[in-house]
């Protein structure tokens, strides 16, 4: 069983990485199988989040605006991650969000990880759902559902659960067992921050029309820029 891992958990506006934001990063650094650092940080998306963000998770705007960045979250978290495999239920989800945002920034992230989803779905096909609220309550794991740390923290014991169980079924001789870190796979192209013609178009638009928007320009990508001119211009015109 791998014991020297980072467990990770993120709550996004949505479940596109190259289209939505990481508005929370939560992480359990555990060495030989004892954990030595918890780390979470709210981080602001620059838009305005969804009703049905705010009813899942409880995080609020207002809670937002004074969270930093990715750009100041996102190297606090690579240093505390280092090269340690990642553990998540649907590792892959949270890695995607990552590395995303590594690459925006010209940064690399390579790593492998362990999916107690995926442990869930081989060991136990007769449960109703192996989503991690309701293998909390089939584990008796205490949960708070939908906040990073606390789900980071039910992942690890959900980890050691599955383990305590299931671990010596595993074929470890081929390498391909789920308890066995694999490498991490999502393809990203890199996003480039909004231009100053991007800016100024946007400003004199919103300026021009009266406009209240749901997103910060500065923080906007150059794709998402663009959508955002071509939508006020097709609303709106010049």
């Amino acid at each position: 069983m791998t014991e020297s891992y980072v467990c990770i958990d993120l709550e996004t506006t949505g479940l596109n990485p190259k289209t939505d934001r990481i508005i929370e990063i939560g992480v359990v650094k555990v060495e030989d199988g004892i954990v030595v650092k918890e780390w979470s940080t709210l981080v602001n998306p620059g838009r305005v989040l969804d009703e049905r963000v705010v009813g899942l998770t409880g995080i609020q705007d207002s809670q937002l605006a004074s969270a930093p960045s990715i750009d100041e979250a996102l190297p606090r978290f690579l240093e505390l991650a280092g090269g340690d495999v990642l553990l998540g239920h649907s590792v892959t989800f949270d890695y995607a969000f990552i590395k995303k945002a590594a690459v925006d920034r010209r940064l690399s992230f390579e790593r492998e990880g362990i999916d107690t989803l995926k442990i869930a779905r081989k060991y136990l096909p007769e449960l109703e759902s192996r989503g991690l609220e309701y293998l909390c309550r089939h584990y008796a794991i205490p949960h708070h559902a939908h906040r990073a740390l606390y789900d980071a923290r039910a992942t690890v014991e959900l980890y050691r659960k599955l383990a305590e169980q299931f671990y010596n079924k595993e074929e470890w001789e081929s390498g391909t067992g789920l308890f066995w870190p694999k490498k991490l796979q999502y393809r990203v192209k890199r996003e480039t921050p909004v231009t100053i013609p991007q800016k100024e178009q946007l400003y004199k638009l919103v300026d021009k029309h009266k406009l209240i928007i749901d997103y910060d320009i500065e923080k906007l990508t150059r794709s998402e820029a663009s959508r955002q001119i071509a939508r006020l211009l097709a609303e709106y015109g010049r």
